[in-house]
């Protein structure tokens, strides 16, 4: 059995990834890269449906089939991040609009899909699985999770966990 995904949000992704990026920068009134005119479009699921949909077709999933697992979900990535900025002023205390300011458009990467998305509709028709949470549920606990957990975010982003594999692979 295989399954493919759309994308995945929720805690402990790394930073580098759209959601996580723009949470951290926001706290930090760092600027906000968005590619192109952030008219790029994904799909986005919640990391824990994604995790029960994966147990789902372990357990239930028929040999040799494919599984869409997505969230019916689609964002355009300035929309999503519009959103996030409209979410972190609320829970920081700032004034609303305070961390849109800090949206910056960049140059897109060549050759970067416009649109993500995927047709789950088989593993909810054969298998009975379907997102459990809305994405605004999703996003709001997400973003409780970073900020309530800013001391990994930090260690994360330092690159101190490059010393760490450095000292575990490091041909001696």
């Amino acid at each position: 059995m295989l399954s493919n995904c759309s994308n995945n949000y929720g805690s402990h992704h790394f930073p580098e990834k759209l959601i996580p990026l723009m949470i951290n920068n926001i706290r930090n009134n760092k600027p906000l890269p968005v590619y192109g005119k952030g008219e790029n479009v994904r799909d986005w699921l919640w990391v824990e449906d994604h995790a029960i949909a994966i147990d789902t077709v372990f357990h239930k999933g028929v040999d040799g089939e494919t599984y869409n697992i997505g969230g019916h979900n689609e964002w355009k990535n300035i929309d999503l991040v519009m959103l996030l900025c409209r979410i972190m002023d609320k829970k920081l205390g700032r004034a609303e609009g305070e961390s849109a300011k800090l949206i910056t458009y960049v140059t897109d990467r060549a050759g970067h899909d416009l649109r993500y998305a995927i047709d789950a509709g088989k593993i909810e028709r054969e298998l009975g699985w379907k997102p459990s949470i809305t994405f605004e549920v999703g996003l709001e606990r997400t973003v409780d999770w970073y900020l309530a957990n800013t001391e990994w975010l930090e260690h994360v982003t330092s690159g101190a966990y490059r010393s760490y594999y450095e000292g575990q692979y490091t041909h001696r």
